[in-house]
């Protein structure tokens, strides 16, 4: 498997690292009534099938944060965003 990265091109998978979930939300605060939220945002992850986004680190090029959105059964990568583009809905 091969990403795009919008900075550097197109690269081998080695240079990137997978670092989670792009879909999961961090809680907007700390309510000590309403751990679980806490809990299920550190501990529950979804084992999705089909297409997926995904948050992957550029490590072995930019440094940049990139949000992949991956078909899990096929691994054909539809989009590749930087992830702060993504989140704002630009390029």
């Amino acid at each position: 498997m091969r990403l795009t990265c919008p900075i550097c091109g197109t690269r081998p998978l080695e240079e990137f690292t997978y670092r989670g979930d792009a879909s999961v939300r961090r809680p907007p605060d700390f309510n000590p009534k309403n751990t679980g939220a806490w809990v299920d945002y550190v501990y529950m992850r979804d084992n999705p099938k089909g297409p997926h986004k995904e948050h992957w680190f550029h490590g072995g090029g930019c440094s940049s944060w990139l949000t992949v959105e991956r078909d899990t059964v096929s691994h054909e990568v539809r989009s590749v965003k930087l992830a702060r583009s993504a989140r704002s809905g630009g390029r």
